[in-house]
């Protein structure tokens, strides 16, 4: 046999169509691979998701059963006036819970800086929880604090010196003061009095007036 001879046309022709055969066979492997494995990635996706939607649900509920018991350590206020001034006022809770209050209240959200009480209270009167922070407290602390804000247009956070302990929560006659951001109460005290009952003008706004949160 003359190992030299060259394959005829018909023989090239036949080879190619295997060669494109065996093309075609890999192509279609590696589809159904790439399927299988985004099928599958999407079905984590998809059962993660879940999960964590659930895992939501179920803390949501925890939380807001938690917001129909006492808080321990809550504080109460009553007979607050609820005046609008113009001047300063000396608030008898620090920070204030409530009483006679600037006409303008402050913007909801994270504040850096000091607020006016005057505001804040205005505020309060609208529904919002206004945290007041050490200004030490540490910045992991304080981004706890902010995303609070962040969640909920009716939360306002500050810093304040002077206070009894290093994150102070405040509603319209309600104050509780915590040890940290941490604090399993914080959370639930927002469940229970952001717009809560002790609202005086519920439903009010709470993104008008003074200040640019961060």
């Amino acid at each position: 046999m003359n190992r030299n001879r060259k394959p005829s046309l018909t023989e090239r022709q036949a080879r190619l169509a295997q060669i494109k055969t065996e093309q075609k066979k890999a192509e279609r492997k590696r589809t159904w691979i790439i399927a299988s494995v985004a099928g599958a990635l999407a079905l984590g996706l998809i059962g993660t998701t879940i999960a964590i939607v659930v895992d939501q649900g179920a803390k949501n509920a925890d939380l807001a059963a938690q917001a129909k018991e006492p808080i321990p350590d809550v504080k109460i206020f009553k007979d607050l006036s609820q005046d609008h001034v113009a001047t300063e006022v000396d608030y008898a809770q620090n920070p204030p819970t409530g009483g006679a209050h600037s006409a303008v209240g402050q913007i909801c959200g994270f504040y850096s800086e000091p607020i006016a009480d005057e505001n804040g209270v205005h505020s309060l009167e609208h529904g919002a929880v206004w945290i007041t922070y050490d200004p030490s407290l540490a910045p992991d602390q304080v981004d706890t604090l902010r995303d609070f804000a962040a969640k909920d247009n009716y939360v306002l956070v500050s810093p304040r010196e002077g206070l009894a302990s290093p994150v102070v929560a405040s509603a319209w006659g309600i104050q509780l003061e915590l040890d940290a951001a941490a604090d399993e109460r914080l959370p639930v005290f927002l469940a229970s009095y952001v717009n809560g009952p002790q609202t005086p003008e519920p439903g009010a706004s709470c993104s008008d007036g003074v200040g640019t949160p961060e």
